[in-house]
């Protein structure tokens, strides 16, 4: 089967990670720039991320920072990848949305997640339990009422200035979350992982319990691109010693160089997880990366794919979108068997 990378939209998720010894500020302005950057290359979409006490990632409020990328940005759109539900009053993201669309009309996207802050004590913190995420359903029914104007849980409330407004949902799928996007006939948002089976099944399910006009499928996973496979694979090693340490420590830390990674003398348990972070990738040469994308859009059928990719050099990590742009815009690729 042949797959022609240019007719797949190509998107950017960005967690405004910090790197060791940083202002967290630096991150969030170089979210910014980056998403400056990746409208001058061409991506379709532009979306920032919901972490709660985390030291690693310098965004809490997507909200807000989707605001501050729009500002910085024209044409590309800016959503959230995602608001995670659970945490909010549906009233309140729905306001938030309607002023974001009201001040950057036709660019604004409302992706929609399902997880609760990580540790007990941030849920306690935000005023929200484990079982807030069993609700998900009503929560995004609620919401989706408020732009129709026919949410009925509250008679008289509207989220002004969101009614009547467009502004595009997705579903972030965790658990049940490909059944609840197909029954809203909302487009599905699956990380690319391990196990692939189960994200191919989870999409095939979507597919075949789809309730509306047509099911869009967004991939979403890591691509790392360089002049060899050993540097793209460079580039995956902050990330992966931050899952590690988080695993081990139980605090998902800031970003490390690459040589001080490799400088490290790992545990047994640190060297297990970090080298299974390692895995699951797509990474190579833009030969090497073309080749993976081409054969794991020809298993989704996915209409697009959004990339977030978190490295210590973001030099390195602009290159690599620059790279992966110029390799995605160019028509005609290998054969996928």
């Amino acid at each position: 089967m042949s797959v022609d990378l240019s007719q797949t939209r190509f998107s950017i998720l960005d967690r405004s990670r910090t790197r060791m010894g940083e202002d967290p500020s630096i991150a969030l302005r170089e979210t910014a720039t980056f998403a400056r950057q990746a409208e001058e290359l061409g991506y379709h979409r532009f979306w920032v991320s919901e972490h709660h006490s985390v030291p690693g990632v310098a965004g809490p409020a997507p909200t807000v920072l989707a605001a501050a990328v729009a500002a910085a940005t024209s044409r590309i759109r800016v959503g959230t990848g995602g608001v995670m539900l659970p945490n909010h009053r549906p009233l309140v993201v729905a306001e938030q949305f309607g002023v974001l669309e009201a001040l950057y009309p036709g660019r604004i996207d409302m992706g929609l997640g399902r997880s609760v802050g990580f540790t007990g004590g941030v849920r306690q913190a935000l005023g929200h339990g484990k079982d807030d995420a069993d609700d998900f359903g009503g929560q995004v029914r609620e919401l989706l009422g408020y732009f129709t104007g026919e949410q009925d849980l509250y008679p008289g409330v509207h989220a002004w200035p969101a009614e009547g407004l467009r502004v595009p949902a997705f579903i972030l799928a965790t658990g049940a979350g490909a059944d609840l996007a197909a029954e809203l006939g909302l487009p599905l948002v699956i990380a690319a992982a391990r196990g692939e089976d189960r994200m191919v099944e989870a999409i095939d399910r979507y597919r075949a319990k789809f309730q509306g006009a047509e099911p869009y499928v967004i991939v979403s996973g890591t691509v790392a691109v360089a002049d060899t496979n050993e540097e793209a694979r460079r580039l995956l090693m902050p990330e992966a010693w931050s899952n590690a340490y988080a695993r081990t420590r139980g605090e998902f830390p800031p970003l490390s160089p690459v040589e001080e990674i490799l400088a490290l003398d790992m545990t047994d348990q640190e060297r297990r997880i970090f080298d299974r972070s390692m895995t699951g990738h797509i990474h190579g040469t833009e030969d090497e990366a073309a080749e993976q994308l081409e054969r794991l859009i020809a298993r989704t059928g996915a209409d697009e794919y959004l990339v977030h990719t978190s490295t210590y050099d973001r030099e390195a990590r602009l290159e690599s979108h620059r790279r992966l742009a110029r390799l995605v815009t160019a028509p005609g690729h290998i054969a996928v068997a």
